[in-house]
């Protein structure tokens, strides 16, 4: 089909402007479609060319207008914990009413056996995208390691790393490898589904972590490593909200048990190169 049309839902924020920028540099940014809650503050995030358009998960009627003309979507999760299988159901059953030739849905490593607790509502919707009939690819992100990165400034402030993930390895990557990863997929996937599981290519330990952010920052910043529920009080005690606190909580615990380890190189695979390396990610997080 000529000037074929690529959506990305979420696409104001930080994954989705990277994958809207690679999809434009790839495939022309008049093929691509950034799909964003507000139009208006979205207008300078995107290159040249490209199509802004209103889509809500909470409001289905935005998501026909949004999704028309597309032959493939980027459906990027929902960050509204405990609503997203209704939101995702919205949004699936638009790309279904408009035609859409491929789903794409950025899910979790592993998400049918982990253990993590953030893992059930990807379950959901895998479901829900395998029941819709729609061809489509299931891109099992593994951990940003921006994530990690984030706690840097505390870390420094207070002279110490905290966590709860002992001695689990971490496969995480940085955010715009998943992002390459994900415009890949959506520009040249085929089949009824394809499941793609998604790491970094090196791992390492949050005292690893620690020791990096040591030699880099020029001085000693160790890992302590916490109880779950200790881990939990601090991270609300530091203010974040309850239910993104104890995701983290939950998710070191479950990465203590090896959630956030796969050793596959599947993503350096689908990329065409290495993953970031996590020294790379801290040293650009020292930078700001």
């Amino acid at each position: 089909m000529p000037n074929p049309r690529y959506a990305v839902t979420a696409a104001s924020g930080q994954l989705g402007q990277l994958v809207v920028a690679a999809l434009a540099d790839r495939a022309g940014a008049d093929s691509v479609v950034a799909i964003v809650r507000d139009p208006t503050r979205a207008a300078t995030l995107f290159p040249k060319g490209v199509a802004i358009r209103q889509g809500d998960y909470t409001r289905p009627d935005t998501l026909d207008a949004a999704f028309a003309g597309a032959e493939r979507v980027l459906l990027i999760s929902s960050n509204a914990l405990g609503e997203r299988v209704a939101q995702h159901r919205n949004a699936i059953e638009a790309a279904k009413r408009a035609g859409i030739r491929r789903l794409a849905y950025t899910s979790v490593l592993h998400a049918d056996l982990s253990r993590l607790a953030l893992a059930e509502e990807h379950r959901q919707t895998e479901a829900l995208i395998a029941a819709s009939g729609l061809p489509h690819t299931l891109l099992r992100n593994g951990w940003y390691t921006e994530n990690y990165a984030a706690s840097i400034p505390p870390a420094l402030q207070h002279g110490a790393f905290i966590g709860a993930a002992k001695d689990g390895r971490i496969a995480s990557a940085a955010r715009a490898d998943y992002a390459l990863a994900a415009t890949i997929a959506l520009l040249n996937d085929e089949g009824k589904q394809v499941i793609h599981e998604l790491a970094g290519d090196e791992s390492y330990t949050l005292a690893e972590f620690a020791g990096e952010i040591s030699r880099q920052a020029g001085r000693a910043v160790p890992f302590v490593d916490m109880p779950e529920a200790e881990f939990l009080q601090a991270l609300k005690g530091a203010g974040l909200p309850e239910g993104l606190a104890g995701l983290l909580a939950d998710s070191d615990a479950a990465a203590a048990q090896g959630a956030l380890f796969d050793g596959s190189r599947q993503l350096s695979r689908l990329i065409g190169r290495a993953t970031t390396p996590f020294a790379a990610t801290i040293a650009h997080a020292l930078e700001k």
